[in-house]
């Protein structure tokens, strides 16, 4: 299994940007799937998350402003983030977790600064 992450950069203060995450390979049974970030001399959180059954979850700093989705077909999860923070600067990691194993994307960096 492989992912790939797209769509880090710069944008400004309140700006918007997309991430995409695509995953290869044989993925078996897939629990859930997701989006985290590490800002530097921090720990790697969790900001959302999808489930096989499409039920969402998100971190309290992004409820309202970002947004999980997926597309089955093209085998890719998406993070749209609206009202971007500079707080939200971090390396953003996709994941895919499945019974018995957890894979990682390599890790997008995303910077909000004006």
């Amino acid at each position: 299994v492989q992912l790939q992450a797209f769509g880090g950069g710069l944008a400004q203060p309140g700006g918007s940007l997309t991430l995409s995450c695509a995953v290869s390979g044989s993925t078996g049974s897939i629990i859930s799937m997701g989006w985290y970030r590490q800002a530097p001399g921090k720990q790697r959180d969790s900001v959302a998350t999808i489930t096989n059954s499409g039920n969402t979850n998100y971190a309290n700093s992004v409820k309202g402003r970002f947004t999980i989705s997926r597309d089955n077909a093209k085998r890719t999860i998406y993070l749209q983030m609206n009202s971007l923070k500079p707080e939200d600067t971090a390396v953003y990691y996709c994941n895919l977790w499945r019974v018995g194993s957890s894979y990682w994307g390599q890790g997008t960096q995303v910077t909000v600064s004006s």
